[in-house]
This record gives C-alpha cells, sequence and structure tokens, in this order.
C-alpha cells in the first residue's frame, strides 16, 4: 500500500480523518507518519485541540498496525482498546504523528493465527517544529478473517 492509497482509505472508512485534513507523510513497516493542519483542528486558544492530537496519534498507530497485518496477508479488524496520551507543548501550527510498535510482533501473530485475535501495543510521538509535543500510547485488538 502507497502513502497516497492508505491516504484515501482513511478518508474514505473514517471521516474525522478527512474532516482534520489528515495527510499520510510516510510509510514503512516499522512507522507510520501522519501530518495535519492547525486550521481543522484549532481550539480556543489558537493551538490543536486535544482530541485532535490524540485522534491522530491514535490514527497512526491504528494505520501502521492495519498496514503490517495487510502486509503479513491477515486481514483483520483493528480496534483500540485502551489508551493514554501525554501533552508536553501546545501545538500551534502543522504537526505530525509517528507510530511504532510497543509490543512483541511474532507474539502477537501467534495468538492472532492460534486464537484468531491478538493483542498488541503501539506508540506515537507527536512532533511540532522539531519538537516531541505529546506522546501516545495504546493497546489494539485485532481479529482475524473468521471474526470479521
Amino acid at each position: 500500500m502507497t502513502e497516497a492509497e492508505l491516504e484515501t482509505y482513511l478518508h474514505e472508512h473514517i471521516p474525522l480523518s478527512r474532516a482534520m485534513d489528515v495527510r499520510v507523510i510516510s510509510i514503512t513497516d516499522q512507522r507510520v507518519t501522519l501530518g495535519a493542519p492547525l486550521a481543522p483542528n484549532i481550539n480556543h486558544r489558537d493551538t490543536v485541540f486535544g482530541g485532535s492530537a490524540a485522534s491522530i496519534a491514535t490514527l497512526a498507530a491504528w494505520s501502521l498496525l492495519h498496514l503490517r497485518l495487510t502486509n503479513a496477508g491477515l486481514p483483520s479488524r483493528v480496534v483500540i482498546q485502551s489508551s493514554i496520551m501525554d501533552y508536553l507543548a501546545p501545538i500551534a501550527g502543522d504537526f505530525t504523528a509517528t507510530a511504532t510498535l510497543d509490543g512483541d510482533w511474532d507474539a502477537f501473530l501467534r495468538m492472532l493465527t492460534r486464537k484468531g485475535r491478538g493483542r498488541i501495543a503501539l506508540k506515537a510521538a507527536l512532533d511540532y517544529e522539531g519538537q516531541k509535543a505529546g506522546q501516545f500510547h495504546g493497546e489494539f485488538v485485532a481479529f482475524g478473517k473468521d471474526r470479521l
């Protein structure tokens, strides 16, 4: 899947991503970086609304897991189970969220293929003007093809 294909998928299947004007900046097997502008995500203090920051971080992590499962030939329904978001600095302009794995991929795959359900942790860092502005940690659950 290319950056453009992922962006189209997100906009078509997760309408909030279109409203937030989310852009796919880069994807690899190890990380996904999404970006968004300030304007559709602004709050009353002319900075990014906390809900928008948490949403793009969640979306970046979800996207990484979705891509890895798709690339592994394991179509799954991916949902978030729990998350923690730490806001480290105000964001007053365009920003990015970069997601990486924070769990054991091999153990996750074994559980998914054996039980039809697997749980894994992912993290995402929010960046604004080269500085870390927030950090996200989430637990995601994937349900295998027999549970789609």
